[in-house]
């Protein structure tokens, strides 16, 4: 459907739906778009990428119509909301079948929360084509975070291939998008600074694992952008010197990871995935697919600032500035060195028996405690376990000296959670993969062949995500939140909707199984998910008499303790 079709549509649509509160109409359409200086065809949420910000009310009744334009099935998720399972918008669960070509659907919910949010495809690799965009919700009262100034960040990873193009050169080779490789120069730089036998040893471990140790991302080429802008673009925010600014930041990036910072301002976070949280002063955050985080600065000279946002594989940023005026522009950042993997990102560190399940060119998914040299891979290189004693290298985001980043461990929910009980049990999520064939997994099976988690409506569990790979996988469980087990106080431990596995790590979460029915359960990595690391959760309702009396409290449906 050309423009022009579309610009009529939604026309004609301005008197079919009425224009009130918590009604919205987006049509969903192919068209060339044209953000790098070359014509592609993308698409586009009401003729645009992003898609229009949604605002709603906490509390308010939404109607939002959606349109199919194009030539295939879509869909739109709405990423984070506490919302009735026949609305979550994943095709094949609860009954919903995707939205076909030229058809409408009409989303209805209760909005029960507040905060930052966002909206995308649920469809194939829609949603790295253009279907995206974000979500503002305002409390029913006054606003505990107070600004002058409010601005939605969305950052993305615009590429002129096609997903399905992306994912069939994945698939040919895990490392086709890999560029930045080890050079002779770089290994006589290792030699200066570790000595000859460490560097050699290093290089031998990796070459005869066939790995690279510069594989942070899977997919590079991107060009990345500020709210639809490339930095060129520079999308501008304005301010008042003095003035408390509000940046609404979203990561619906299909595979990027982002180093976040703005040059000469703190950021206050206060709030994260939606949820509130008690202030944290930091300089920089590491920033997930999927994630949301809100944060205050105030800028008080008469300058531009420059949002920096820089992506983990240090192959480009997402730029943006704040300024007292159009048109003002601030200094380009120099790029931060490329960290390496190491060792301790294969889980080397928490024993031979955790080896990588993701960049080995074999199925690792069940080969805890096995005989390692037996696989046809001579680990005798790996003896000197102090040469193994290093820092991840994916953690390394370059953070100056005394600069402050953020950690999920300073992350405290505002107020006091309303569930504070012990889990009745511990889930294991095992995340690996097949890099032979580029496969991704949970708990060794990728989606099509793996059963559903079967919850108890108004339990309690423990989800303890161990990382086999080399990856890091922002984990995402739809229709619910989880409160990251964090080192804070049970009445403290933070909401998120996602949630960073670091490479060769292992992390938990609490969830209190309150919201009944089929629940997609996947990493939020696009192509990860597309290649098989997806499941589902299923929340049983039962009847009041089999709930447990200590759940009760907490699952009651007035009184949900993870909406603010």
């Amino acid at each position: 459907m050309n423009t022009v079709t579309v610009i009529i549509t939604s026309f004609m649509l301005l008197f079919t739906f009425p224009a009130f509160a918590g009604a919205y109409h987006l049509d969903i359409a192919r068209e060339m778009v044209n953000i790098t200086g070359t014509p592609v065809s993308k698409i586009t949420v009401n003729g645009s990428i992003p898609g229009p910000t949604l605002r709603f009310t906490e509390g308010e009744d939404v109607t939002i119509t959606v349109t199919n334009h194009l030539d295939e099935d879509t869909s739109v998720h709405w990423h984070g909301l506490l919302i009735d399972p026949a609305m979550d918008g994943v095709p094949g669960l609860n009954g919903f079948h995707g939205i076909k070509p030229g058809e409408t659907f009409t989303y209805r919910y209760k909005v029960r929360q507040s905060g930052t949010y966002w909206y995308h495809s649920h469809s194939g690799g829609q949603e790295q084509d253009g279907v995206y965009g974000s979500m503002v919700i305002a409390p029913k009262g006054r606003d505990p975070i107070q600004a002058d100034r409010d601005y939605v960040v969305v950052l993305s990873d615009f590429s002129p291939e096609t997903p399905e193009d992306i994912i069939s050169n994945l698939k040919m080779s895990s490392d086709y998008y890999q560029y930045a490789r080890r050079t002779v120069g770089d290994f006589f730089a290792g030699v200066k600074e570790d000595g000859f036998s460490k560097t050699w040893e290093h290089a031998k471990m990796w070459g005869e694992m066939r790995m690279l140790p510069t594989d942070l991302s899977d997919v590079s080429g991107y060009t990345f952008l500020v709210n639809g802008k490339s930095p060129e673009q520079n999308w501008t925010g304005l301010f008042q010197p003095g003035e408390r600014v509000r940046l609404r930041f979203i990561n619906a990036s299909a595979m990027t990871f982002y180093d976040v910072r703005i040059p000469g301002l703190k950021m206050q976070v206060v709030s994260s995935d939606g949820q509130n949280v008690e202030p944290v002063p930091v300089d920089e955050f590491r920033f997930g697919v999927a994630e949301t985080y809100d944060v205050i600065v105030t800028p008080k000279e008469d300058k531009a600032y420059t949002i920096t946002a820089e992506s983990i594989d240090r192959t480009g940023f997402a730029l943006g500035t704040l300024a007292t005026r159009e048109g003002m522009k601030g200094e380009t950042p120099l790029p931060r060195p490329h960290a390496l993997l190491t060792m301790a990102d294969m889980g080397m560190m928490a024993g031979m028996g955790d080896m990588d399940h993701g960049k080995m060119n074999m199925d690792m998914g069940n080969m805890a405690g096995m005989d390692h040299a037996a696989m046809g891979h001579d680990m005798s290189g790996m003896k000197d376990m102090d040469a193994m004693a290093e820092a991840s290298g994916w953690a390394k985001a370059g953070t100056p000296p005394g600069d402050k980043a953020l950690s999920y461990g300073d992350l405290r929910y505002l107020g006091t959670q309303k569930d504070t009980r012990q889990p009745e049990r511990t889930i294991e999520v095992r995340l690996g993969g097949n890099m032979e064939r580029y496969i991704w997994t949970m708990n060794g099976k990728k989606y099509s062949d793996s059963g559903p988690m079967n919850l108890r409506y108004g339990e309690r569990v423990r989800l303890k995500f161990v990382n086999d790979t080399m990856m890091a996988h922002p984990m995402h469980l739809h229709g619910m939140f989880v409160q990251l087990e964090n080192g804070q106080p049970a009445g403290k431990l933070p909401n998120k909707h996602t949630v960073i596995v670091a490479p060769g790590e292992s992390y938990s979460v609490l969830l209190t199984a309150d919201e009944p029915g089929e629940w997609a359960f996947h990493c939020h990595l696009l192509y990860h998910m597309m290649a098989g690391m997806m499941t589902k959760a299923v929340v049983a309702k039962l009847d009041a008499a089999d709930v447990p009396a200590s759940a009760k409290p907490a699952v009651m449906k007035e009184g949900k303790h993870h909406a603010r």
